[in-house]
């Protein structure tokens, strides 16, 4: 009468069970569609579900002994311990965050990251203010040089020291001033300017650069959130499959291999959960450096993002928008600009530099007889020209170098082009790939891997489908997850590196 009771039971089980599975679950979750509302509704509904199997296992345990069993019995108690498992797997929320705790309350998504890290970034503070003190050089080299004012005393004989004893003896004021060969005054200034703009087009660079570089660390963080929830998913789910192991073997329906190759399943994922813990970490740390935060500070990313995957503009598009816009050719085209400066200042060298003088003598005593009277004053005016006696191992040298700097600037800009068209292939390339993976793994093999679960799940419910093979095809299922996510976040990378390599947001169509 007790195992009829018990049969009765386990069936009406079952069906709640069933009945109460959510269908799709499992690749409802992977797309990311869980709210807090959701989370709360799935959460409510597998405790009730889990109340009422562990109520109804309990009855079952309580009133059949191991050694009374039947057959039956023992499938029946089985099925439930599995259809749990698979329940509480299939609705427990992908949206944890393995950031440990929430840093302060705040949720630290990507454009937030990115404006941080523009604002607090101090290599970026450091180059601006390089650019800063270079665009205060110009106005100095382009003026003339300081003038030199001199006093003298001269003629002053060294038996009395009397200014009235000699007619020469005087006290000279005098200024002088040197002018270089017209012309020479623009092209400086012109080249100093030329290296600010330059080193202005570097900051520009930088920020691109900066901003590549934080939103591939928070995708790649993001990644490794999904990738860390697939893993505790996992553990999760071998620990009821091992518990449904350990209850057929000690009933003598199961084998003690299938315990131990599940036990093997769950150390290794527990060893790569300690990996991803520690490479996280290291992103984590990579990240707040770049935002000028402290290195061990918490970074807690939010759990849903945006999946839009935008058609590109064409890649003879993209190199042209790369010609015009990109910082670094910019700042490579201005020091083209510099060298040019300086090869048309190195020329005026052949030029003479010019100095005027002028000198105030003050005389006193007066004048012998017969002219007699005061003594006048001096004024002298002397003009000096710096002559290229040494134009030959000198200026012709200057000129040489200059040159040669000019086309070696010349050369690396046509190198750089090549390896900004080669960025943009790359990372158009790299999308490409990436948002056809995304669209397969969640469109077709997620969830056909899903239906192979259901399939080994019913097959294993009749004791037509291998353990192992059970446990496997769930793995499976997890690890095209984890691929999925891994489409992601590759094709946002590549987003941020497209935009980069272009040195704008307008890559679409």
């Amino acid at each position: 009468m007790q195992s009829t009771n018990t049969q009765s039971t386990g069936i009406q089980v079952l069906d709640k069970v069933k009945t109460n599975e959510p269908r799709g679950a499992n690749f409802f979750r992977i797309h990311g569609a869980s709210g807090a509302s959701c989370v709360a509704k799935i959460e409510g509904a597998v405790q009730r579900v889990g109340d009422v199997v562990e109520a109804e296992l309990n009855l079952v345990q309580s009133t059949v002994s191991v050694a009374r069993r039947s057959p039956f019995e023992v499938m029946t108690l089985i099925k439930c311990k599995i259809v749990l498992a698979i329940i509480c797997v299939l609705v427990t929320p992908a949206s944890t965050v393995h950031a440990n705790e929430d840093n302060g309350g705040s949720v630290l998504t990507e454009s937030s990251a990115v404006g941080v890290a523009i604002r607090d970034n101090p290599n970026l503070a450091e180059m601006q203010a390089r650019y800063e003190a270079l665009a205060e050089v110009p106005a100095q080299v382009g003026s003339l040089p300081d003038p030199m004012v001199s006093f003298s005393a001269m003629n002053f004989p060294t038996d009395t020291f009397d200014r009235n004893q000699e007619a020469m003896t005087q006290l000279q004021l005098g200024f002088t001033q040197s002018f270089p060969f017209p012309g020479k005054l623009g092209l400086k200034e012109s080249a100093a300017e030329y290296d600010a703009q330059a080193v202005g087009y570097s900051v520009d660079e930088l920020r691109l650069q900066l901003i590549k570089n934080v939103k591939s660390k928070w995708w790649q963080l993001y990644y490794m959130d999904r990738a860390l929830d697939t893993v505790d998913i996992n553990r999760a789910l071998l620990r009821q499959f091992i518990s449904v192991a350990q209850t057929k073997y000690e009933t003598g329906k199961g084998l003690q291999q299938d315990v131990l190759l599940s036990q093997l399943e769950l150390s290794r994922l527990m060893d790569r959960d300690i990996q991803l813990q520690a490479i996280r970490r290291n992103q984590a740390i990579q990240l707040n450096i770049l935002m000028d935060r402290p290195a061990n500070g918490l970074v807690d990313l939010p759990d849903k993002v945006s999946k839009m995957m935008p058609d590109l503009a064409s890649e003879n598009e993209l190199y042209r928008r790369a010609e015009i816009v990109r910082p670094r050719l910019k700042r490579m085209e201005t020091q083209i600009d510099a060298a040019q400066s300086r090869l048309d200042l190195a020329r005026r060298d052949y030029y003479p530099d010019f100095k005027l003088g002028v000198t105030y003598g003050d005389r006193t005593g007066d004048n012998p007889l017969p002219r007699g009277g005061a003594r006048s004053d001096f004024v002298s005016v002397m003009v000096g020209v710096k002559i290229p006696l040494y134009a030959g191992r000198k200026q012709s040298k200057a000129v040489s170098q200059k040159n040669l700097e000019l086309q070696k600037n010349r050369y690396a800009l046509l190198d750089e082009k090549g390896l900004v068209t080669a960025a943009i292939s790359t990372a158009v390339t790299d999308y490409r790939r990436a948002k056809q993976q995304f669209s397969l793994y969640g469109g077709g093999i997620v969830p056909q891997a899903q239906q192979t679960v259901q399939s080994m799940l019913a097959g294993y419910q009749v004791s037509e489908v291998d353990f192992l093979n059970l446990v496997r095809s769930q793995m499976t299922l997890f690890n095209y997850e984890l691929q999925y996510w891994k489409a992601l976040s590759d094709a946002k990378q590549a987003l941020a590196r497209l935009e980069a390599a272009v040195g704008e947001e307008t890559i679409y169509e």
